[in-house]
């Protein structure tokens, strides 16, 4: 697959870019274990058919040593045993979250308390931060569609 356009490549796309990834450190700090943000990193991806970012964030998982059988499994992590409770309810938060339009109402309340029973209110901030983040790189990467696979962790 080719990209269709050189997103990456313009003065606005690294300007925009240079800010998001800004955005998404400044949640570094909020207590979200990395672990954690990383499955959310990738089932957001997987559900929009990123293809850059999914291959990103399972390669930077397996970096920092998390599982590869476990990561292979998030697509399917309801009927999985390798996930937290907590992992669970973020994961679940994260596709109501990326699918908002699919439910009427957005985010229902269910999901929200399971997410608030195991995050306190600055890890629930990173958690919806890094939602809306990832979605607007997947959406950036699949309108351009930049290809994936050639992703070396710790690249960016």
């Amino acid at each position: 697959m080719e990209a269709r356009f050189n997103y990456y490549g313009t003065t606005a796309g690294q300007k925009f870019t240079k800010y998001i990834n800004s955005a998404g450190r400044a949640m570094g700090d909020a207590g979200l274990p990395y672990a954690t943000t990383q499955l959310v990193l990738l089932r957001a991806s997987q559900i929009n058919g990123c293809g850059m970012c999914t291959d990103m964030h399972y390669k930077d998982a397996v970096h920092a040593g998390d599982d590869p059988e476990r990561l292979n499994l998030v697509a399917a992590w309801r009927e999985a045993t390798k996930f937290t409770d907590a992992e669970r309810a973020a994961l679940e938060l994260t596709e109501e979250g990326t699918r908002i339009a699919d439910g009427a109402g957005g985010v229902g309340d269910e999901v929200w308390a399971r997410a608030a029973e195991h995050y306190n209110e600055e890890q629930l901030a990173a958690l919806i931060s890094t939602i809306a983040l990832i979605n607007a790189y997947n959406r950036l990467n699949v309108i351009a569609r930049t290809p994936a696979g050639d992703y070396k962790p710790g690249q960016w």
